[in-house]
């Protein structure tokens, strides 16, 4: 018999998907409404009539395929070297004082690609799935992991938006918007000729008139989102470091990873043009080794209490920021090939 407390899990689980439920309900009534109440059963025009359902057909595959790929993408998580091993929680868990623990937790980050800490300087640690967290990754109480290059965390697609995702998640906003606007525009015209009684009152009228407010009010908020998630791509953070800047040595750089729009920008959608209006992955670039060499030379100055000068004015003058964020992009490369 399985225990109460694992029954109360698959409950929450189940509840989950309630928002994914509700949405696609939602879209399957805009289905019928459209196509068969307003392009079958209203629209007389047979040109009009044929255009109307071709274009919608397309936004409707990619609006849907977009979908399932932002929820059914399974995030990612750090690789294994990031990872505590058997000895080494041994040794934290028999430390009591918080020190000694930051100094063990140093000892085990010195050969990995880590450039950010905690506010206070510390090393980012996650207790409950006992690692390290990489840069960028954060650990989601949703889901119970920690996520590559989380940005937060949807109910709508019952997923971690993050690394593996966000290109899919972008893709379904931009997607989505199109549809919601085509519907809206197609739909104006015999709205208006409901609203003033132009056309005979027939069961239609309910669909057509609700297709268009509900479509119209969706396309007011995708398109804040949108445009919200858009400049987050051209400045290379996630919705939680907007919020919060992430902590380098010389402290808080909302900027830290920034390589400038162009850069940012192929860094979600890649290098090849021809995969950037598909759901298919192609966000990282090319494969390194784990750990990559430059790195170790580098990691040491997060480590280290001391710095030189010529690091600090490095810091300053923002040369770090670029190999910080190729670096990274590197990483999360190795696990896409992993994988």
């Amino acid at each position: 018999m399985a225990p109460s407390g694992s029954r109360r899990v698959d409950c929450w689980r189940v509840l989950y998907w309630i928002p994914v439920l509700f949405i696609s309900l939602i879209v399957a009534w805009s289905y019928y409404a459209y196509v068969v109440q307003l392009c079958i059963d209203t629209i007389e025009n047979m040109g009009e009539k044929i255009v109307y359902l071709l274009v919608y057909h397309v936004l409707f595959i990619m609006f849907v395929w977009t979908y399932w790929q932002t929820i059914f993408t399974k995030p990612m998580n750090p690789l294994k070297e990031f990872h505590l091993s058997h000895s080494d929680k041994e040794l934290l868990e028999r430390e009591d004082r918080r020190e000694s623990q930051q100094e063990i937790l140093r000892r085990i980050a010195k050969d990995l690609p880590i450039y950010t800490s905690t506010m206070s300087g510390a090393i980012r640690y996650c207790d409950h799935c006992l690692l390290l967290k990489p840069d960028r990754c954060h650990h989601c109480s949703a889901c119970d992991m920690c996520i590559l290059k989380m940005d937060h965390h949807c109910p709508w697609v019952n997923n971690c938006v993050g690394f593996a995702n966000y290109k899919f998640f972008m893709l379904f906003l931009a997607y989505s918007l199109l549809y919601c606007l085509f519907i809206t525009a197609t739909d104006l015209q015999y709205f208006i000729q409901f609203w003033t009684n132009g056309l005979p009152d027939t069961q239609a009228k309910f669909h057509i008139m609700f297709l268009f407010f509900a479509a119209s009010m969706f396309s007011v908020s995708l398109a804040f989102l949108f445009a919200y998630h858009c400049w987050l791509v051209c400045k290379n953070r996630s919705t939680l470091e907007a919020f919060r800047a992430p902590t380098f040595q010389h402290g808080p750089d909302k900027n830290g990873f920034s390589l400038g729009t162009s850069k940012n920008f192929r860094q979600v959608f890649g290098d090849e043009k021809k995969y950037w209006l598909l759901p298919v992955f192609s966000s990282a670039g090319e494969s390194h080794q784990f750990p990559p060499k430059p790195l170790r030379d580098s990691q040491s100055r997060l480590l280290n209490n001391g710095q030189s000068e010529g690091s600090e004015d490095r810091d300053k003058r923002g040369d770090t920021p670029h190999l910080r964020s190729t670096q990274i992009t590197a990483n999360l490369s190795v696990l896409c090939a992993l994988r």
